[in-house]
């Protein structure tokens, strides 16, 4: 309903134009802008008020959105349709994980491939919110011509009526090619915003226009026979000439955010561009995501990356706490009103579509509250472990090791990794059962069996138990290989075409398929 109504009031720019006179066209801007704005700070104003009432009464709040949930049950579980005790749904609706909520949803047939956009109240929520907390934060970001997208995936969780586009895009509406999209953003250089749908496709974007960098500068400057144009073609020519470092600000001098929807699997993206091509700006995510919905808010753009809310509405979330060090299930699942500063917590997900309680996997800590929910930080993916030994090598055990590793590489960034037992690849015939690790990196083009040696070495320092394993000889070393550029691209997209594969597509540091493997190993190219 709240669509409906504001899609109405927006329709007022598009009567005018019907009509208008060819010298309208500043003006119709101007008001278009105007009547979108009004509107976004109406709505963002109402959305606030209700996160405020919600944050205040939580558990209420949550007894609500199980409600809703158990109201949409179907099959075997309807029978707790009308229920909202806590206890009652725990008992009847056991912890899950993820593969085996899959399982059970699909009745053992494949999964169709999920939506690339979610729908509901939280993340209508996360993307009202957010584009008002990127408002507050640099007030000229949404003027006419401030923002581009430039892949064919959005940052903001829910899609906006046409009208709203008119806040700061100067992206084709609805165009998909991610060339027209860049073309389009190369050609304004006051942008203050860039938009991706996630820091890894970004980094796609940069790494393209580094390779094809004279192509779509013949492309710009052949776009228009006006002056300015090839001006600016002669400008991206030469930022380009000056290197990786801080192009961004090159290109565009009044760029200020770079907007991204966080999601597992993207943090190596977000230090590269950061580090590199996107140095000094800040990066901002309305919302982190994963492929149950949107789980966290982001309304804070001026602190540091990666701090989210977990609202009380649907979907229905449960902090499962863990034990320190192994990080084991402790005790039950508690509600966000329960929650301790400090501690880790397991996520666990109910919605109405498929209702089971289910692991998600994802570990966050409480680093502060608002009203009576937590705020969070993203820890680490459980399930993202090695175990050839059973040793258990989790996800950032190995990334610490390996960013240790990479800084021992002279002139070395890493951009992406993945790593795989090396049984998968049937690679430990005639030696000892190992790590095959495949990265991405800029700056180096081939890896001397010292550098290899280094990952193996800083392993050891990191995991006394892979350390005992390889002083026995129970493991052999890392075998570590770089891949050129576009390997992990492919693998996304591999990834993308799997049966109910989730968006934003998280992506997995630990491939337990030989399929996708295979799409790392035959980009190998030292």
């Amino acid at each position: 309903m709240l669509l409906l109504l504001l899609s109405l009031l927006l329709l007022l720019p598009l009567a005018v134009l019907l009509w208008r006179p060819r010298s309208w066209d500043a003006r119709l801007v101007r008001l278009q802008h105007r009547v979108a704005w009004g509107a976004l700070c109406w709505a963002a104003a109402w959305q606030q008020k209700r996160l405020a009432q919600s944050t205040l009464h939580a558990g209420q709040s949550q007894q609500q959105a199980l409600r809703r949930c158990l109201h949409g049950a179907q099959g075997p579980r309807c029978t707790l349709r009308g229920s909202t005790d806590i206890s009652t749904f725990r008992n009847h609706l056991p912890l899950t994980k993820a593969s085996q909520a899959q399982e059970e949803e699909s009745g053992g047939q494949p999964l169709p491939p999920t939506s690339n956009r979610y729908h509901g109240e939280a993340s209508l929520q996360a993307t009202l919110l957010g584009l008002a907390a990127l408002n507050k934060a640099y007030p000229e970001v949404l003027a006419p011509g401030g923002t581009a997208r430039v892949t064919a995936s959005s940052p903001w969780p829910h899609p906006l009526p046409w009208p709203w586009h008119a806040l700061g895009q100067v992206s084709p509406t609805g165009t998909k090619d991610p060339r027209v999209l860049l073309l389009e953003a190369l050609r304004s250089p006051g942008l203050r915003a860039l938009e991706a749908g996630t820091a890894a496709e970004l980094l796609d974007v940069f790494l393209d226009l580094e390779a094809h960098g004279e192509e779509l500068a013949e492309a710009i400057a052949a776009g228009n026979p006006g002056a300015p144009l090839p001006r600016r073609a002669a400008e991206l020519r030469e930022a380009l000439e000056q290197g990786t470092r801080g192009l961004a600000l090159r290109l565009w001098p009044k760029l200020q955010v770079v907007v991204t929807l966080d999601a597992g699997g993207q943090a190596e993206a977000v230090a590269a561009l950061g580090a590199l091509w996107c140095q000094g700006l800040t990066f901002f995510s309305p919302a982190y995501a994963a492929s149950g919905g949107v789980l966290g808010l982001s309304l804070w753009p001026e602190q540091p990356h990666g701090l989210y809310l977990l609202p009380p509405g649907a979907p229905f979330i449960e902090l499962l706490p863990l034990k320190e060090e192994t990080r084991e299930e402790a005790t039950p699942t508690v509600l966000l009103a329960e929650a301790q500063k400090g501690k880790e917590y397991e996520l666990v997900l109910t919605n109405h579509a498929s209702l089971t309680r289910c692991r998600l996997g994802d570990v966050v800590q409480v680093v502060g509250v608002y009203n009576q929910c937590p705020v969070v930080k993203f820890i680490c993916r459980l399930g993202q472990t090695l175990s050839v030994r059973g040793e258990d090598t989790g996800e950032d055990v190995f990334s610490e090791a390996l960013g240790r590793a990479v800084g021992q590489w002279p002139g070395a960034k890493l951009l992406d990794h993945g790593w795989v037992e090396s049984r998968i690849l049937d690679s430990s015939e005639g030696s000892a059962p190992h790590y095959e690790v495949f990265v991405a990196l800029k700056g180096l083009r081939n890896l001397s069996e010292e550098n290899r040696d280094k990952l193996d070495h800083c392993l050891q320092e990191t995991s006394t138990r892979y350390k005992y394993l390889r002083f026995r000889g129970s493991m052999g070393p890392a075998q570590v290989h770089l891949v050129g550029q576009g390997a992990f691209r492919e693998l996304r997209v591999a990834l993308a075409a799997c049966p109910s594969a989730p968006f934003p597509p998280e992506m997995p540091r630990v491939l337990r398929h030989r399929p996708l493997a295979q799409c790392l190993q035959r980009r190998v190219v030292s």
